[in-house]
């Protein structure tokens, strides 16, 4: 009787479910930090937008103090 291991149809399709398994995670994890980084980029852009019309908001605010003075 030969004593060497053959793998059976389930082991290889087990082993290949694993592997897909693997690649599946791998790809949830990089998609998941892409979404990260895409909220994070918006989440900046946003930001800069506020700061601009701030800026904006206080040049338009002291222009219409200086025509209402000049009135």
């Amino acid at each position: 009787m030969n004593s060497t291991y053959v793998p059976t149809t389930h082991d290889h399709t087990t082993k290949g479910t694993t592997v897909m398994l693997l690649h599946e995670a791998l790809a949830r994890s990089r998609m998941r930090e892409a979404e990260r980084a895409a909220h994070e980029y918006r989440q900046a852009r946003r930001l800069v937008a506020a700061r601009n019309w701030q800026r904006l908001a206080r040049w338009t605010a002291r222009r219409a103090a200086r025509a209402h003075h000049a009135l």
